[in-house]
């Protein structure tokens, strides 16, 4: 109550979702929050937010954090043991010891940091200060290698230096935009609704989007080029060849401001459009009109993401596809560039401090002696290695071997994001301490740690980041840290402070000088250690330093800038009144020559080819409402309503030749691992291709083999250059297994985040198992098991208990002789009306063991929570549907308002039937008005015209 009364306060702070960088306003009563809204004063997205977004207050609440946060350290001293509570001093002691001893007795490359494109700019720089500053290794790598490294290296390789040269308001001012390897409506919503309403208020719009499925983002395009996985570089190289053979280059641009050109025509000569066509499996027409329109628009953007980043020859690819650009003169002007869109909300900050294995602050590289003299200089240490570090695969690959001895993984989940996700649990056991830094209890990850260091997150934290077009924010705090955790760049600090002493104490020689140096360096470095800071504005003032004349000056930007100009882009250096929009527009680039490189990238295949034993092509993409390993937007059960469960999705005809039913379990195997889970038809995945959303990790679902999570079946082959892995691709076999015993439950429980925690231990007793969250109003968790014969009646029993599905409240149906089992919990309401009282129930718990076919009705009836009264007597009977009754699963198209798919279609039909030659955005219109679907975040738009075209078609083809 007291709560109640304090003030209502708003706090303006960034969305820790997508590269996109959405300003947020944060209100707070007391330590809560109340409600999350996009800051309409943000230039990234001016109010906008996807449903991810939208949803930040739920992800929020004292009920989530009470089940899932890390609120105090954990230890423990020996690997048989479980982690205990304790104290952070202890913590923090012991983890100091281990690496003081690991460092002095194998050296300072026997430690690696593993760290996070969600951490902040100034985290990221003092975990880097740390390593390669303190500690003398340049073994800190980050989760962006497996997201931006690519499209970094094809910026260096060409343009000169890692730095988008566009900016979100060239998305209205193109006249033709170019989608490649990238579901824009899904992973960039916001974006994605800037680029809708340029294309509704300008006539003669040109969208070409090439991808191999047909996405949403597909779905709206003029031209969608639907190419094979991983062609690419084919597919870009012949499209500049068509335009070199018609002359509609910039040959004034191209002799004035690029240099290779000649290398790049000869490179050319063979790469037609004919053979682009049999090898990318598009029509030769189609490759000449996507020349024709990206060369002779007057203005030209592309927009590109992981389906050309994650590969083995992702920085060909950005290459070939910069190439484009550079040929017609489509850069350095409004509306047109090649703009990579951000994977990470902070993926640029992390780049920016030069926190990979391969960087130094301020885009410095560890292979220039000058650089490494620079930074060893301002540090003031004795010396700086120039070997680079170990990157994300091959860091994992040494902890194995047991190179590296100890790791430290903060803000991300290498047990389920890493490819080959078999081989990095292995490293992890391996591993003689793994020290995890994280704000949640549930990734994978954490159940490796010796140490777990709990994190403030989103809401909590103080600093900066950097989006897609340069542009960085402030982030702020909009209430106190959860239970006893602690900033991460606190964290590192005091860790760092206590690494020294026990170095000093075993007379190890670290990097770093006696202080003699101290004086010349900011007064961020005054104190007794290296690393000393009193705020977090201090470690930003001492990052914006090393900027100074380099081409990410940020020497005229500050906190007090940032808080009364706003956010700001760099470069803008000291006396500039603000940031760059647009970069080159002088046709002057960051090269040693002051021109941009022409490299021609020749056509590579994928890393593994479909072959016999393998023959699909398995694509990992992404869900419209999840983030990453879902550590956040896997705890809103409502998350889970658009895509409810991990299902393999392929081409119908595919389906067919299989032999599926919707409840059909297969088994994906590639040449690492066997997975099983269940499969669907969708006609937007082509023949002989499968696509498996990169988030179910080892969180969602498994088995008895241990196996777990997409990225069991990806390669770690990466990029020669950005050692990307070819996240995004792998050959797998895909067959039905016949799983005849099975069991469903679904229940409503206020702790159900920790009841799915508890779930998954569950897993290994059967061939397959799924645990996910489910429920709108009223949350809850699906447990979905297989095997091929029923499992021991004890483990039937364990789970039963687990999910509290028995007791006098609980309908009961057994038979020892078959062991079918079936529970069903109802909560009874009971009402006052006219003729005395009426009693209404609804579902509370399912339990089906050995017989599930009356779950889709019962499941129906639980997620709309309909009043099963009527059907009583029935709701025990192995029946597929009720007598009289027709069900079927609800899926909410419209997540911010709850509208389904069904309310949806059953809105089209009576606006066509009210005016039935509506076109598709008054059909869209009057949804808007009258089921209000579409009007919030927006991000179910593309779907919502999807379904009004369907039913379109249905009215051309009837008789």
């Amino acid at each position: 109550m007291t709560e109640l009364l304090q003030p209502i306060q708003s706090t303006k702070t960034t969305c820790p979702y997508c590269g996109v960088g959405c300003g947020v306003v944060v209100r707070t009563q007391g330590k809560k929050i109340i409600d999350v809204k996009g800051d309409e004063t943000h230039p990234a997205n001016w109010g906008k937010l996807c449903s991810k977004g939208s949803k930040l207050a739920e992800t929020a609440t004292e009920n989530v954090y009470g089940q899932v946060r890390a609120s105090q350290p954990l230890l423990r001293i020996q690997r048989d043991q479980a982690v205990a509570p304790t104290d952070w001093n202890t913590a923090l002691d012991f983890t100091a010891k281990e690496f003081a001893r690991l460092i002095a007795t194998y050296g300072p490359d026997s430690v690696g940091f593993y760290i996070s494109g969600q951490l902040l700019t100034e985290d990221y720089y003092v975990f880097n200060k740390l390593a390669k500053g303190l500690i003398g290794t340049n073994n800190i790598d980050t989760n962006s290698r497996l997201c931006m490294s690519s499209a970094v290296s094809g910026y260096k390789r060409t343009l000169g230096a890692d730095a988008p040269p566009c900016n979100y308001d060239d998305l209205a001012l193109a006249d033709c935009v170019f989608i490649a390897g990238s579901n824009m409506a899904y992973a960039h919503p916001v974006a994605y609704r800037r680029l809708e309403a340029a294309r509704a208020a300008m006539p003669g719009h040109k969208l070409i989007v090439v991808d191999p499925r047909v996405t949403d983002t597909a779905a709206m395009a003029d031209l969608h080029l639907k190419i094979q996985p991983g062609t690419d570089v084919m597919l870009f190289n012949a499209m500049l060849h068509v335009m070199m053979q018609n002359g509609w280059l910039d040959m004034a641009t191209i002799n004035k401001h690029t240099e290779g050109f000649e290398a790049m025509v000869k490179g050319l000569a063979d790469y037609t459009p004919r053979l682009a066509a049999s090898v990318c499996g598009v029509p030769e027409a189609d490759i000449v009109l996507a020349a024709t329109w990206f060369a002779q628009s007057s203005r030209t953007l592309s927009l590109y993401c992981q389906g050309l980043n994650q590969a083995t020859t992702g920085t060909d690819k950005n290459t070939a596809l910069i190439a484009l650009h550079l040929a017609t003169g489509h850069i350095g002007r409004e509306g047109a560039g090649p703009f990579s869109l951000t994977g990470q909300p902070n993926a640029m900050g992390g780049r920016e401090v030069g926190g990979l294995a391969t960087l130094l602050p301020a885009h410095r590289e560890l292979n220039n002696p000058a650089h490494v003299a620079e930074v060893a200089a301002f540090w003031g240490v004795k010396q700086i290695s120039s070997t680079p570090g170990a990157s994300a695969v091959e860091m994992f690959d040494q902890l194995e071997q047991g190179k590296i001895k100890a790791v430290w993984v903060a803000c991300t989940n290498p047990a389920h994001s890493l490819p080959n996700s078999q081989k990095v649990a292995r490293a992890l056991q391996n591993a003689e301490l793994v020290v995890v830094q994280d704000a949640y209890l549930t990734p994978a990850t954490v159940q490796y740690a010796d140490v777990l260091l709990p994190a403030t997150t989103w809401g909590e934290k103080e600093g900066t980041v950097t989006n897609s077009e340069r542009r960085i924010s402030r982030v702020r705090a909009a209430m106190p840290a959860y239970g006893e955790s602690k900033n991460d760049w606190q964290i590192v600090v005091d860790f760092a402070q206590r690494l020294e002493q026990e170095l000093l104490k075993l007379g190890v020689e670290s990097s770093r000088l006696d202080g003699s140096h101290r004086d010349s360096q900011p007064t961020a470095l005054a104190g007794n250690a290296f690393l000393h800071y009193s705020s977090v504005e201090d470690i930003f003032n001492e990052h914006r330093e090393t900027t100074r004349g380099r081409d990410l000056d940020i020497t005229g930007l500050s906190y007090a800038v940032l808080e009364t100009k706003g956010p700001q882009q760099w470069p803008m250096p000291e006396g500039e009144p603000q940031g760059k929009a647009r970069l080159y527009e002088d046709g002057v680039y960051p090269t040693a020559t002051g021109r941009a490189k022409f490299v021609f990238a020749p056509y590579e295949p994928v890393a593994e080819e479909a072959d016999a034993r393998f023959p699909w092509r398995l694509n990992t993409g992404r869900l419209r409402d999840q983030w990453h390993g879902g550590s956040r937007t896997g705890t809103l059960a409502e998350f889970f309503s658009h895509e409810a469960e991990p299902v393999i999705s392929l081409h119908p005809a595919d389906f067919k030749r299989l032999s599926l039913t919707p409840n059909s379990w297969v088994s994906v195997k590639s040449r690492r691992a066997t997975i099983t889970l269940r499969a669907k038809a969708d006609e937007s995945v082509a023949r002989n291709q499968a696509v498996l959303p990169m988030h179910w990790g080892p969180e969602f679902f498994g088995g008895k083999a241990g196996v777990a999570g997409v990225n069991a079946l990806t390669t770690e082959a990466f990029d020669p250059y950005s050692k990307q892995p070819e996240l995004k691709h792998a050959a797998v076999n895909i067959q039905r297994v016949h799983l005849p015993w099975q069991v469903v439950v679904f229940v409503h429980s206020d702790k159900w985040l920790s009841l799915w925690q508890k779930a998954r231990s569950m897993y290994p007793q059967f061939d397959a198992a799924v645990c996910v969250p489910v429920g709108r109003e009223q949350a809850g968790v699906l447990f979905r098991a297989a095997c091929a014969e029923a499992p021991p009646k004890e483990v039937i029993d364990r789970l039963q208990a687990l999910f509290e599905c028995e007791g006098g409240d609980v309908m009961v149906y057994s038979d020892p002789k078959t062991g079918v089992r079936r529970r069903i919990g109802l909560s009874v309401h009971t009402a006052v009306c006219t003729t005395g009282t009426e009693q209404t129930a609804t579902l509370a718990k399912v339990f089906l063991a050995g017989n599930v076919e009356s779950e889709g009705w019962l499941r129906n009836c639980f997620d709309a929570q309909l009043d099963v009264m009527p059907w009583r007597s029935f709701l025990l009977a192995p029946a597929s549907q009720p007598p009289g009754v027709q069900t079927e699963a609800v899926r909410m198209v419209c997540n911010c308002i709850g509208v389904s798919r069904q309310a949806i279609e059953a809105g089209i039909a009576i606006a066509c039937a009210k005016e039935p030659g509506a076109s598709e955005a008054e059909q869209l219109a009057s949804l808007q008005g009258s089921l209000k679907c579409g009007t919030e975040c927006g991000s179910c738009v593309p779907e919502i015209r999807k379904l009004i075209r369907a039913q379109a078609s249905l009215v051309t083809i009837a008789p």
